[in-house]
């Protein structure tokens, strides 16, 4: 990425009582260098700030040129804000995957909606996943030099030509060469497979898992874990694809192939090391294993363990649950049918307080076209489609994983208010649990809260 291409990047916050605040920073700022260096990411944000002396290049918002002198303890945070993590381009996917979520949406939606991430700095970030097709040697220079473990790998198969005809890129096959590589440097990653029927499942799915655990060596092995997730569809993906859902059966098929594999696992490496998502038992209507299988949760991220770990965060919050309310309120919290079955032990105890009635509202998604949803695929259209039939109470419950992240929209680029004037009833946003157990136990209707 050559110098000229790396934008100033733009502050739009400075943390109150911070050394950014005392010097007098404000949004709307540039940083444009750290100690005559241009950052082209938050990494080399942080890796330049770290030394107790700077001197910042900032544009200030009328596009004065400011040299700013910094002297601080060592690793000590500025205090600033970014409109994003890179102040550069994105690095984009380079592969034709036919199971690509960005490939099977609509057209003439928000531009975003279709960019296709495969950067290495945002799986390093936050944990996106990256196929490591389309790096430069100065990139994989720059990963070693800056130590930026662990990293997030689609791996979908290792043997070379099941891997490029999924990710329709000849690249796709020097995928053992490269986690070689990672173990040479030291450096870790957490890997996913994404199983699609009649392609790299079956002998193809128990090759990839065997290869990976030789990777898990030593006290850094370079493969951290694994984790098998169902490929999901959409009734927009291309017609000439090869891809078939997963049925009821094949999820039952795929854990009682992977189960067996993660008892050797854990008697050779001591670990599971290969991880079922929930959404497999879910489909397979099967019950989930317990709590204590999933360790240290180490693929949360991919819905590994994500439902246990969620009812008990919610046995810790609902300690702060009332014995009543008043007055009495009715609620419909709106979910994916994927999670129906598990979340009742939830709803039971909200019922507990007196006065307070939850409706589960669990929905499967017509506008992707698909029989088992979870809860971040649903969409306006959806809730449109399907709650104006309910009896909603008082309010509807809304988890904000449906939306951007930074705007009340959803995937089919609906917005929360216009739901809300079609619903005619208010709107409460769900963060987090705390905010789903405080909205529940306080009747009064505030405006943080609903959508609006």
């Amino acid at each position: 990425m050559s110098e000229a291409a790396v934008r100033p990047a733009l502050i739009t916050g400075v943390l109150p009582d911070s050394i950014a605040a005392e010097i007098g920073f404000t949004a709307g700022d540039r940083l444009v260098a750290i100690n005559g260096q241009k950052p082209r990411d938050l990494i080399d944000y942080q890796f330049f700030c770290a030394d107790e002396f700077l001197t910042l290049e900032v544009l200030d918002a009328k596009g004065k040129t400011h040299h700013v002198e910094i002297e601080k303890d060592y690793d000590e945070d500025l205090g600033l804000e970014f409109e994003t993590a890179l102040f550069d381009s994105l690095i984009q996917c380079n592969n034709r995957c036919p199971f690509c979520f960005i490939d099977q949406q609509p057209p003439g939606k928000r531009q975003s909606l279709y960019l296709k991430d495969d950067d290495y700095r945002l799986s390093f970030l936050y944990g996106s996943y990256l196929t490591l097709t389309n790096l430069p040697e100065r990139e994989w220079q720059r990963i070693a030099q800056m130590r930026l473990s662990p990293l997030y790998v689609s791996v979908h198969a290792t043997e070379p030509e099941v891997r490029i005809r999924l990710l329709k890129n000849s690249r796709a096959g020097l995928i053992l060469d490269q986690l070689r590589w990672f173990q040479e440097h030291q450096l870790q990653i957490h890997a996913q497979v994404v199983l699609c029927p009649g392609i790299n499942d079956g002998i193809h799915l128990e090759r990839t898992l065997l290869d990976l655990a030789q990777f898990h060596q030593g006290d850094l092995p370079a493969v951290a874990s694994v984790a098998v997730v169902p490929v999901g569809l959409t009734r927009f993906r291309p017609t000439e694809d090869e891809l078939v859902p997963v049925s009821p059966e094949k999820a039952a098929e795929v854990i009682a192939q992977v189960q067996p594999l993660q008892a050797k696992f854990r008697q050779q490496l001591g670990t599971t090391f290969a991880w079922l998502a929930d959404e497999w038992f879910l489909i397979a209507r099967q019950p989930l294993p317990p709590a204590s299988h999933y360790e240290d949760y180490p693929q949360i991220g991919n819905g590994v363990g994500s439902i246990h770990q969620f009812l008990q965060q919610f046995r810790t919050f609902a300690r702060q649950l009332p014995q009543r309310v008043d007055p009495p309120r009715r609620l419909t919290w709106v979910v994916g049918n994927a999670v129906e079955q598990a979340f009742q032990p939830i709803v039971q105890r909200l019922n507990q307080v007196e006065g307070l009635t939850i409706q589960l509202a669990a929905l499967r998604s017509d506008y992707w076209g698909q029989e088992i949803t979870v809860t971040g695929l649903l969409t306006g259209q959806d809730l449109l489609q399907s709650l104006p039939t309910q009896i909603l109470g008082e309010g509807v419950l809304l988890p904000t994983l449906m939306l951007k992240h930074d705007e009340n929209r959803f995937l089919d680029d609906m917005t929360v208010e216009e739901l809300q004037a079609q619903l005619r009833v208010p709107i409460y946003l769900i963060h987090d649990l705390q905010e789903l157990i405080t909205t529940c136990s306080q009747p009064e209707i505030t405006l943080s809260q609903v959508g609006g």
